[in-house]
């Protein structure tokens, strides 16, 4: 028999948490007991809408907004569409432009670059210009850029609250100003799907006409989100049907994900200052421990401007794929951050906004850490990271 598997050291929070125990034990109702279809009108479909109605004022108060304004989608890429391809598909200018930041997620690069490119008339659309917004080193916005690409015309910004790959945390304030008073008829969207962990939304998105949330980030279920739309907001379904969510956005509710989703928003809120500071240093523990034990480790934003559990670092004379698969072996699971559709890992458009080479895009590795991450794991990436970067250069 071979030597048995190493323990799991889970460094992978940015692309999903491990569910908390109490959002599971909130959804556990809704599996067999409590099954109704929300949208009916007898006894099991009123059970199912007072949770769902309950869930929906649960996460509005935690989020900022009214229940009204708190649209249940599938997940963060269906509010990210919604929110890009639903403001173009009421705005009523011939071509409307959208302005995005240089190291927005996928979700909203892709339908504002098909929107651009006149796809965006399969969706009952126009064509838009994209107008993207360059970043600094740190891949902040360059908010005197932002303010140059402003005008009239623009019908929706989308700024992140915080990047996926290198936790760059955005000056949403200051983007929500300039918007206000460069372009006062725009829609500002933001997503702060991975913000919201660490992140009070509430008071970090308050400029922002829509707001973009993901349940898996959060500790919660996957396939189920939140854009939040405010009270006024021109929004154009993407999904037709039965009318539920006052009909911008239909389907039968996933009332066990919304409960789910409520139950994940609330542990992150009680627990966030705590679990910033515990994260934060364990972050620190990892990436000081890695840089004195591995020459040539860069770090890819400076950690006073990322979100706690982020540590994004580029290892110089590495290739990721090849480290991702050592690191693997020896029981630790981080990511490259970025990867297409076929399976091979491009250079990060994160990192080359920043200013990185292709070169230096390419050995990079994120480790993002959440709420069950232990001294014990940061302990193994430890012992496991640089002899496989020793044995990588050789």
């Amino acid at each position: 028999m071979g030597s048995p598997a190493p323990p799991i050291a889970y460094l992978d929070h940015a692309a999903t948490s491990p569910m908390r125990r109490e959002v599971a034990e909130a959804m556990a109702p809704f599996g067999f007991h409590r099954f109704g279809n929300a949208s009916g009108s007898h006894s099991a479909a009123r059970d199912a809408r007072r949770a769902l109605e309950d869930a929906r004022e649960e996460i509005a108060a935690l989020l900022g907004a009214q229940p009204a304004e708190v649209v249940f989608t599938g997940g963060g890429t269906e509010s990210d569409n919604l929110a890009v391809l639903g403001v173009l598909g009421l705005c009523e200018r011939d071509h409307p432009v959208v302005v995005c930041s240089a190291v927005e997620h996928a979700a909203v690069l892709a339908p504002a670059r098909a929107a651009a490119g006149g796809r965006g008339r399969v969706v009952g659309l126009g064509t838009a210009e994209l107008r993207v917004v360059p970043v600094d080193a740190a891949g902040a916005i360059d908010l005197a850029a932002l303010e140059g690409s402003l005008g009239g015309d623009v019908a929706l910004v989308s700024v992140m609250l915080a990047n996926n790959e290198v936790g760059t945390v955005q000056p949403l304030e200051a983007v929500a100003r300039i918007v206000r008073e460069r372009a006062p008829g725009a829609v500002l969207h933001t997503d702060a799907v991975q913000a919201a962990p660490f992140l009070d939304v509430a008071a970090a998105a308050a400029g922002a006409n829509l707001i973009t949330i993901s349940a898996h980030k959060l500790g919660g279920p996957k396939g189920v989100g939140v854009l939040v739309v405010r009270e006024g907001t021109p929004l154009r379904p993407l999904i037709f049907g039965g009318g539920q969510e006052r009909e911008r956005r239909s389907g039968t509710h996933d009332v066990a994900g919304a409960v789910g989703l409520a139950a994940a928003l609330r542990q992150a809120a009680a627990q966030r200052a705590g679990e910033a500071a515990r994260v934060g240093a364990l972050r620190d523990r990892l990436v000081d421990g890695l840089r004195s034990a591995i020459p040539g480790t860069l770090e890819s934003a400076p950690r006073a401007r990322v979100l706690p559990g982020h540590a994004h670092l580029r290892f110089a004379g590495i290739e990721q794929e090849e480290l991702l698969v050592l690191l693997d072996d020896a029981g630790v699971c981080a990511s490259a951050g970025s990867a297409c559709a076929s399976g091979a890992i491009e250079p990060s458009h994160v990192l080359l906004a920043m200013g990185a080479t292709r070169a230096d895009a390419r050995s990079a590795i994120r480790f993002t850490l959440g709420h069950t991450t232990t001294e014990r794991d940061v302990d193994q990436a430890l012992a496991a990271a640089p002899p496989a970067v020793e044995r990588l250069r050789r």
